[in-house]
């Protein structure tokens, strides 16, 4: 127990400073829980979760291919062009985008692709960019929230306790929109009425071609196609009787497919090798050696012993057992990394359920673990890798995204956005 415990902690701490790469951090942890034989091999391999591996991977190879179409440049000037080019309206419709987007596809993968397009627009328009990398940030980490595959939590949990697309839809969904609203208000009260721009500028940025940008029309059709069909079937998985990872897998392969039938052979190895190159592997591979690290814990019966505290904390009551995991996972997630924070979480509520009248009456403790989860790595620049990647995108363009700065808009707004998803799940499951 305390072997497996302490592998677990020694990461988490290497992880957090930032000393060495967390797929490293994670590997080594993995092998030495193997090595010491707190798990064999055999057992290692079955606690990872696969289905979560294999919707990560084929979501990210969908992504990759899309965005060669020049789809989400296209998207962000038209959204700035609706906007009349008025500073205050692309704000609103770049968060109402990225939050869209980061629903359909996954956040991170949104913020990569919105975040160059938003500078281009701040240059020509020439305002301060932060604001507008920062409300995509926050933007991007809610609309992920909505859905099962927009946020690597709800992948874990969904893959882990078996809520589908649906659920998450239907019961995230309609708080994730107020949640969203609330931002925009709070947003613009801050920034978007102090925002001007000469009427030279407005006129240069309405004047850019938004169709040109788009470089494979037959590409962004075939794209457009599969995201479609993918989602549908993320719907229905039920009836179809399909894991998550199985549909994103087979829509992976089928734009693969309809990318390179008319290619000859280098071309396809050029197009593939792109694909796969463009997968996040240092996340896929960080999420198996968490997952074995995890499940060394889990299996030494530490996680039981945590949760027999959480029961006594609650007095066995869900509604205090929910505003405890959506609290504590807001405020630990701001600081923690929020994915093996919620990987460590699962097996822990599992443990506690029989003292909540079992697994079918805990549901609405995955719920609380969601958005404290998502929700709370809004709050400072290291809570989620969205915050990060935008950080690395403006950092690399000469633009200050500092702790200290976003910490200041970004921890007051994380509680406003708790505060308000605490009033809802108390008002709906409790």
């Amino acid at each position: 127990m305390w072997v497996s415990a302490t592998i677990l902690a020694l990461s988490y701490t290497l992880i957090i400073s930032g000393r060495l790469n967390r797929a490293v951090v994670a590997l080594i942890g993995a092998a030495l829980v193997i090595l010491v034989g707190a798990l064999d091999e055999n057992e290692a391999i079955a606690g990872i979760n696969w289905d979560t591996i294999g919707l990560l991977t084929g979501m990210m190879i969908i992504v990759s291919i899309a965005r060669r179409s020049g789809l989400f440049q296209y998207l962000a000037i038209w959204a700035t062009q609706r906007a009349s080019a008025s500073p205050a309206g692309i704000l609103v419709m770049l968060q109402l985008m990225t939050a869209l987007l980061s629903a359909i596809l996954n956040n991170v993968s949104t913020v990569l692709l919105v975040a160059p397009a938003t500078l281009a627009i701040t240059e020509e328009l020439d305002l301060a960019p932060f604001p507008f990398l920062f409300a995509e940030v926050f933007a991007s980490n809610i609309g992920g929230t909505a859905t099962l595959i927009g946020d690597p939590p709800n992948i874990l949990i969904g893959s882990s306790v078996g809520l589908d697309f649906n659920a998450f839809l239907l019961n995230l969904g309609p708080v994730v929109a107020l949640v969203l609203i609330v931002q925009l208000g709070m947003v613009h009260a801050i920034w978007g009425r102090k925002f001007t721009v000469t009427p030279e500028s407005r006129a240069l940025v309405m004047g850019m071609n938004a169709p040109g940008l788009i470089t494979d029309p037959v590409l962004l059709r075939q794209s457009v196609l599969v995201i479609v069909v993918v989602l549908v079937a993320f719907v229905f998985s039920g009836p179809l009787h399909l894991q998550s990872a199985t549909i994103a897998l087979a829509g992976a392969a089928a734009l693969m497919l309809l990318d390179n039938w008319q290619h000859q052979d280098a071309k396809q190895s050029e197009n593939v090798h792109k694909a796969l190159a463009d997968v996040d592997w240092i996340t896929i591979f960080f999420f198996m050696a968490l997952f074995v690290m995890v499940h060394a814990v889990e299996v030494s019966g530490l996680l039981g012993v945590l949760a027999g505290h959480l029961v006594t904390l609650t007095g066995a009551n869900t509604a205090a057992a929910g505003a405890t995991i959506l609290w504590a996972s807001a405020g630990l997630s701001a600081i923690l990394d929020n994915i093996p924070f919620v990987a460590t979480m699962i097996p822990l509520i599992k443990n506690a359920a029989p003292a909540f009248g079992g697994l079918d009456h805990i549901e609405p403790l995955w719920w609380c673990l969601a958005l404290g989860a998502c929700l709370g790595g809004n709050g400072t620049l290291l809570g989620a890798a969205a915050n990060l990647a935008v950080a690395g995108v403006a950092e690399r363009n000469g633009i200050r995204f500092s702790f200290v700065r976003y910490l200041v808009y970004g921890l007051p707004m994380m509680i406003v956005s708790i505060a308000i998803c605490q009033l809802y799940v108390w008002l709906r499951y409790f």
